[in-house]
């Protein structure tokens, strides 16, 4: 699953680089960053994001260290000057409690399987943050009908030439919160399909759950703290774990 997350998030560094207006883009997530930081009371001194997010871009970090990543995501970061570390995913074990925070966005908790899987993953995720777990998600409980198949599809204008993004979520029929998502990304004449993911649903109660097994001390739906895709203009709740 996490090569599979790797590849999910090259996705949103396809329409960043695609996107003009990319600065301003990097300038609103940082909004999400500083409120959360301010909601703690300090800023994180070391931060463990997972896959590629332009959260780890245009803020001061004084380390960054990044893991499920592919080369595609190292080639961005190092030409871009970012200096981070990457750490393998087979090693993470061995990093116990020695990052701030851990940066798990785009719905990280919902790429898994089963549920043991999503419960092993934040388990994993506890055991590496000594402040905080940063994470994003959408209300599945009460999620509209029209959202179920498909998001929200999103297009970037580039001068003269433009993408779109189109996910689509296969459902499967025993297990209604299971699903296999697509991700179709098409420019002029040319398309370019991403995926199957699998993907399973997370509810709030239930990552609350979880969180307070793995040793949590709160639990926090940020109300007025939204992150949005940069593949889908469906919104996203900010979700704070605390230790």
């Amino acid at each position: 699953m996490p090569r599979s997350y790797a590849k999910y998030t090259e996705i949103s560094l396809n329409a960043l680089e695609f996107n003009p207006r990319a600065h301003d883009i990097v300038e609103k997530k940082k909004e999400i960053i500083s409120a959360t930081a301010e909601f703690h009371g300090s800023n994180p001194t070391s931060a463990l994001f997972y896959g590629f997010s332009p959260l780890m871009l245009g803020m001061s970090y004084t380390q960054i260290f990044v893991t499920y990543i592919n080369d595609r995501i190292k080639q961005f970061l190092d030409t871009s000057g970012i200096k981070y570390t990457h750490i393998n995913e087979s090693e993470l074990p061995l990093h116990r409690k020695q990052f701030s925070w851990v940066v798990a966005g785009e719905e990280y908790f919902t790429f898994a399987e089963s549920e043991e899987e999503q419960r092993g993953n934040l388990e994993l995720a506890s055991n590496l943050a000594k402040n905080a777990i940063i994470t994003t998600l959408r209300d599945y409980k009460n999620q509209d009908f029209k959202d179920r198949e498909f998001s929200q599809p999103l297009s970037i204008y580039n001068r003269n030439e433009s993408k779109v993004f189109l996910e689509y979520h296969n459902y499967n029929f025993e297990d209604k919160n299971s699903w296999q998502t697509s991700v179709y990304e098409l420019q002029g004449n040319a398309s370019n399909m991403h995926g199957p993911f699998a993907r399973r649903s997370m509810f709030f109660k239930q990552m609350a759950k979880f969180s307070i097994d793995s040793g949590a001390r709160n639990f926090y739906v940020h109300k007025n703290l939204m992150y949005k895709s940069l593949i889908r203009k469906n919104y996203e709740h900010v979700i704070s774990i605390s230790f």
